[in-house]
This record gives C-alpha cells, structure tokens and sequence, in this order.
C-alpha cells in the first residue's frame, strides 16, 4: 500500500449536487472530510436545466432538506421563479420547483462548503484508489498525492470517460470546456466492477436580447412563493417569469431531413439515453403524429444573458440548430451563444450497491448520484446525502440508515436503484412511490425530521416544532369527531347537495369527510369556536381528512410488507442449489443480491412461488 498522507474520515471525489450533499452530511456529523474537485468554478454546478425540484423530484428536495441537507436553503435563497406544479391534482403529487439563479446558486454551496468546520476541498483529479483485500483505504490523485481515508464517496456525474457530440463532432470532456475523467472509471472496471454507458443531452443557450418575447406566451411564477426547506420562513428573492413557444411542423420536417446527420439516430452515439426527456429529434421520430412540441424558455440568472430552451436539447449538427430556431416563433433571430450537444457517459450497474450506498465488491467505497445511473440534481443529492450520513455512522459504529418504501421517495428510489435492472437513465416519479398519499410534499418534516436530528444534522428546536404541529393537529381532528351538529346545521352546511334527510346529531368531522364540503364551511357552527391552527397545521389537517381513508389503506398494505422488509436474507445465502425456485429467480437472486425478503420481492423474475419457497428458508434457519 502506497504510503498515505493526511488520513481522512471520508474522502468525496466530486462536488456536484451528489459530492456537496455527502461531504456536508459526514462533516456536520463530526468526520474530518475531504473534498476533490476538479475546478472549484464548477461546485454545485447546472449543466443542464437551471431549476431545482419538479414533479416527484420537488419530493426528494424536501426531504433531503428534512435531513438535514443543504439544496432546499440553496434553492430558496437563490430562486428566481417558484411555482408549485400539479395544483389542479390531489395534494398527493403537488411538487415545488424554482428557476434556479445559476450562478447564484453556485455561489451560495460554495460558501456553505467552505464555512463548514471539518471539511477541507482542494483541486485535483482523483485517478486510482488505495485499495487493498477487498477494501479502499484512499484515493491516489493526479498530482501524485495519495490521500487515505477510512471512507471513499464517488460522485462523478457524466466524467468517467465523458465524450460530447454535436452532429459529427466528438469533443472528450465531462461538460464543456471540462477533460474527462477516464482514469478512475478504468480502475473500478479492472477492479472488477461492472460497467455501462449512458446518454443524456442538452439545449443551446440563446442570448437573451436576441429572443422576441412577444411572440411567446408568458409563465409566470406563484405569486405566494412556497420554500423548499422547512428552515426558511419567506422567499425574498427576486422573482422573474418564464416563456413558453413551440416547435412546428417545418421544424420538424428540418430535423427529419437532417436525421442521418443526428448521431442519436446514426450508430455514433452508443449510450442509452432518458427515455423521459428525449431530445427534440428523438421526440420527432417517436411522436410523428404531433404537430408542435412545447419548449420553456428559462432565464440562467438575474445578471446572465443566457436564455436555457427547457424541450430542445439536442446534438444536431450546429446548422441544424440554427435552422431550427429560425423556424420557431420568437426565436426567428436568436442567437445561439453555446449549441446543444449530448454526453456519453460510464456508469457502473447499481445493483452493485447496498442500499447503504456501500459498494458490494469493496467495503468503504461508497457510489452516489450519475455513477449509478440516475438523472437530475434531485436524484443525485438524494444518494449523496445518503451516503454522506452511511460512511459516517458507519466510521462512528453505527449501522446505516437505510430509508423503506413507505417511509420516503428517497427510499423508493435507493431500493429501486438496488432491485431493478438499470439499463437508461433512472429518473424520479410520482408513479413510481406506491405510498404517495402518505409520502407528501408538505409532511417530509413529520416523515424525516427526527432522522436529521438523531445523526446531528439538525437542531433538536427544528424536531419539537413539528411535534408541537402535529399534536395540534391532531387535537383539532380528535375535536372534530368530538363535536356534534345538530341536523339543522348539518342540512344548511350542506346547502341541497344532500338528497338524503339527515337523522340525529353528527359529528361535524363526518361532514368535512365528504368531498364537496370545506372546512371552513363547518367551521363557524363548532360548539367550541373556530379552529386555533397555524396556516400549515391547517392545510395539514385538510390532507388528512380527506384523505383518511385513502391514507389508512395504504398504511395497512405497508403494515404488510414490514414483514418481508424486516426479513434479512444472509448476504452469503446460496441460491444455486435451492431447487425449488425457478431458473431465472436463482440467477436474478445471484444477480442482485437482495438483503431482505421484500428487496428479493420486488426484483423482476422472482414470482410469489419463489418468495415462499425462500420464507420457508429463512424461517427455518
């Protein structure tokens, strides 16, 4: 083993959305830790979209926040538009977004970084790993340095062996104007780690003085800004809007003359791309029948004159481009300051992973965010902050924190990355959370609060606040069902919408119970007077009133599958030799390695009958 100097508790290679989450969480929780990064122009850098949160991933931000993470205070402070999507739905898939000032926003992580005690970062490339008898003990840098560490987090987003294209230009680099970083993928591949490639993508940037916005619709924000984390008490940034306009048929007519030219579509490109956010010339050839496709034109900051195009990203030849956009209303005279292009990528099968984070094949190294196939800032902070708390409980004695199902969108998306086979980009949905009713925007802090807490990441103040909240509304929805109304009243709450004629005295949660009835409908004829509850507490009891029954089911099916999730498979267990389970089971099983009965479950090829079979197993011994 090479000699070491400096010994870390955790060394984090990289300080995107992943690396800024993990290296504040194992400081914050007493660890010396240790930062490499390739520019520190770059940290927490948007090469993509400049927006934080989304449909499903607006979830994993809050939660992350009631970790005890840092990306809901960043947002919040740095947000240039707010909005609050799926406010026609349910409040089961409400999911907060915001325009992020990207610069800003850089900025405001860089600083948190370099003010956190016991957290270090320099510049450098981390090319190999200390490793020895199946364990990592540091990294080795491409200066020459080597670095030991007790832990290695590797977050290292589209750099492993990165190569961008535009048209037939292929130019090596993470993103642009930024070197691959082939070497340490190399080593994890000699190392014995499974590999893969992958493909994402990204729009031209126009200049914005260049763009007619008359021509386009304008989408303006919230006029109530709702916050990301749960610590801060009011958006006081700037707020600006957004515009939408759309593609056409003569555009797409363009792309389909040029489609040979597209190396999405002419073998050049081998990487699997998202099959949720298409380039426009995927999007054309899948959707032919589609007269118009919309694109959201995003401003990059307050002081940036960069224009992002949310719908076009693209790795067309450059003239295309610009032939595109003269064919696009309010972009007939754009200029295009830097042109889309897509990025190859490797990345490493996460089946691979302990929901820990810890990789399988070496203890101590632990894989978060683009490495393990995921897509989106959200997904990346999430496992980053994951792994952050793991490699430090785990240098503290402490076994990991391993989120369920039922508990958080978090723990879909870590079990789902360990249970099914990832062979494009995995991105986070509402669709894709079985318990969304329970696992809602508003309550991450009643959900995961006391977990920020346990591990230190937050003040015990911030975890009695929710508790005073919650035992308020509680008491409120006990008083409810307390109260009654006489039939009179519950007739004129009703106002006609009750054929029925109402017998007896009711208890007055029965009538907020019903679909076309407000709370604040019934509120004025309580015995006890109106409802003293905070604007939150409020809004909380509505959710939990209406959705009561919805909510109670999903908690029994959860209640269920405890018992296969607390079922621990032995990590050794043979599955070759167990007869009675099918063929493609016993190699799934080999396979993916599942640590508990109800990981085994949800792995495709394993049918009930083998479940049983394997229970039967585990009970017996």
């Amino acid at each position: 083993m090479p000699e070491q100097e400096n010994r870390y508790g955790v060394i984090v290679v990289g300080a995107g959305h992943a690396g800024c989450e993990a290296a504040l969480a194992a400081a914050r929780m007493g660890v010396e830790t240790l930062i490499v990064t390739l520019s520190l122009t770059d940290i927490a850098g948007m090469p993509c979209n400049p927006a934080v949160g989304g449909l499903a991933k607006g979830q994993l931000v809050r939660e992350i926040d009631a970790l005890g993470g840092e990306i809901g205070l960043a947002i919040d402070e740095t947000g240039i538009q707010f909005k609050m999507l799926n406010r026609s739905k349910g409040e089961a898939v409400w999911s907060p977004r915001a325009q992020a000032d990207k610069e800003a926003y850089h900025l405001r992580m860089l600083r948190a970084l370099k003010q956190q005690k016991r957290l270090e970062i320099i510049e450098d490339e981390a090319v190999d790993l200390i490793a020895g008898e199946g364990e990592v003990h540091g990294v080795v840098l491409k200066s020459g340095r080597s670095i030991g560490a007790e832990k290695v987090i590797l977050t290292l987003g589209t750099f492993p062996n990165g190569l961008m294209h535009t048209g037939e230009d292929q130019v090596p680099g993470g993103r642009v104007g930024e070197p691959p970083a082939g070497e340490i993928s190399d080593c994890l591949a000699e190392s014995g780690f499974i590999r893969g490639r992958l493909k994402t993508g990204t729009p031209p940037r126009l200049a914005r003085g260049t763009i007619d916005f008359s021509r386009c619709e304008i989408q303006p924000g919230d006029t109530d800004p709702r916050p990301f984390s749960f610590r801060t008490e009011k958006i006081e940034s700037e707020q600006v809007s957004c515009h939408i306009t759309y593609t056409n048929r003569e555009a797409h007519k363009l792309i389909m003359d040029n489609i040979d030219r597209a190396p999405l579509f002419s073998g050049q490109i081998k990487g699997v791309g998202p099959r949720y956010c298409p380039s426009i010339e995927d999007k054309v050839v899948r959707f032919r029948d589609k007269q118009r496709h919309q694109l959201f034109l995003e401003p990059e900051g307050l002081n940036s004159d960069l224009t992002y195009v949310n719908g076009l990203a693209t790795s067309l030849p450059r003239d295309v481009q610009e032939g595109i956009l003269k064919l696009v209303p309010g972009l007939e005279d754009a200029r295009i300051v830097r042109y889309g292009y897509a990025i190859e990528y490797d990345f490493f099968p996460p089946h691979q992973i302990h929901a820990s984070m810890e990789t399988r094949r070496m203890k101590n190294l632990y894989f978060a965010g683009q490495i393990n196939g995921t897509s989106g800032y959200e997904e990346a902070a999430a496992q980053g902050i994951m792994a952050g708390i793991n490699s430090a409980r785990s240098i503290c004695g402490t076994g990991p924190l391993v989120l369920r199902r039922d508990q958080a969108y978090i723990g879909v998306l870590i079990d789902d990355l360990v249970t099914k086979d990832i062979s494009e980009p995995y991105r986070m949905f509402t669709s894709r959370v079985e318990y969304r009713l329970q696992l809602r925007q508003d309550n991450a802090d009643r959900r995961l609060f006391r977990y920020g807490v346990k591990n230190g990441l937050l003040d015990r103040g911030w975890w009695e606040g929710m508790v005073s909240e919650s035992r308020n509304v509680v008491r409120a929805e006990v008083r409810l069902f307390s109260e009654k109304l006489d039939p009179e009243i519950c007739s004129e709450v009703l106002g006609g919408r009750e054929n029925d004629k109402i017998v007896g005295r009711k208890p007055a949660g029965e009538l907020v119970l019903r679909p076309e009835v407000e709370l604040e409908e019934v509120e004025p004829y309580l015995p006890g007077g109106r409802l003293d509850l905070s604007e939150k507490e409020r809004e909380s009891l509505k959710i939990r009133l209406k959705y009561r029954g919805y909510i109670e089911k999903q908690r029994r099916n959860a209640r269920k599958m405890l018992k296969m999730e607390k079922m621990r498979i032995p990590e050794r267990f043979e599955y070759a030799g167990i007869e009675a389970i099918s063929t493609e089971a016993r190699e799934k099983l080999e396979e993916f390695r599942p640590e508990t009965l109800g990981q085994a479950s949800r792995i495709a090829g394993v049918r009930r009958a083998d479940l049983s079979v394997l229970m039967v197993l585990l009970e017996r011994g």
